[in-house]
């Protein structure tokens, strides 16, 4: 199937500032992340920029980039503008891959953007892998999501979910069986709805929990999720994670 990968790419991050120009052995990260990227099965790799500094520095690497506001609330918000700038909509496949993933699985993101094809009751895609670890399970910042029957999303929460009603009465000390869902950050959307969701207002839901796609539940849309056996590369958030990329480039 024909898709556009886009990444969105912010300079100040409040935990590491002017992240996307992070050098990672010898490159920017966003290069970084879109050279991964493009080994996936996508036409094409696009970048979606708040600041000519981001922009220089992918066109000095031969990486597709477009400028974009740089007032956005989201994300999404960027990626909507970018869809607009690229002329994409309706049915176009975009999947959005974080700026801040310079270890990101190619395949992964064939997997998510193929899940559109697959269901399309479902305006969304997205992935998720087993939790193996307690701490894990109940670390607010690792998003859980729950299925249905169908391999779609049924709630995304910082929370362990689901709840082991026995097993945790005394307290999180074993995980359930079968093993609950990490959220894997990486979206796959139809351009149509993803210039449509930044018009949908947000949900109570959304704001209790800092989850976005809480919303597109919320206003009663589809998400569906491929589960990987695979944990994913690390993210970058913050220095440490920065030197741990660093160290595994090396």
């Amino acid at each position: 199937m024909t898709f556009t990968v886009l990444v969105p790419a912010r300079l100040q991050s409040t935990r590491l500032p002017r992240k996307p120009l992070a050098d990672i052995a010898g490159l920017p990260m966003v290069v970084r992340v879109a050279q991964r990227a493009a080994l996936s099965g996508a036409s094409r790799v696009v970048v979606a920029a708040d600041d000519a500094e981001i922009v220089a520095a992918c066109q000095s690497h031969g990486i597709a980039c477009v400028a974009t506001r740089p007032d956005h609330a989201t994300g999404s918000d960027r990626l909507a503008e970018a869809c607009t700038l690229l002329g994409l909509d309706g049915t176009d496949v975009v999947v959005n891959v974080q700026g801040d993933e310079p270890l990101i699985d190619p395949a992964l993101i064939d997997a998510c953007a193929a899940l559109l094809a697959q269901r399309p009751e479902c305006v969304m895609g997205t992935a998720a892998h087993a939790i193996d670890a307690v701490d894990e399970f109940v670390n607010p910042n690792v998003v859980k999501v729950v299925l249905d029957g169908a391999g779609r999303a049924l709630y995304f929460s910082r929370a362990p979910m689901p709840w082991w009603r026995d097993g945790n009465a005394g307290g999180v000390t074993a995980l359930p069986s079968p093993a609950p869902l990490r959220h894997i950050g990486l979206y796959a959307y139809q351009a149509g709805f993803l210039r449509r969701f930044p018009t949908l207002p947000a949900c109570p839901l959304e704001a209790v929990e800092s989850l976005e796609q809480l919303r597109v539940l919320w206003h009663g849309e589809r998400i569906a999720v491929h589960v990987t056996p695979s944990r994913p590369g690390p993210g970058v958030d913050t220095p440490e994670d920065l030197a741990r990329v660093r160290a595994l480039f090396a």
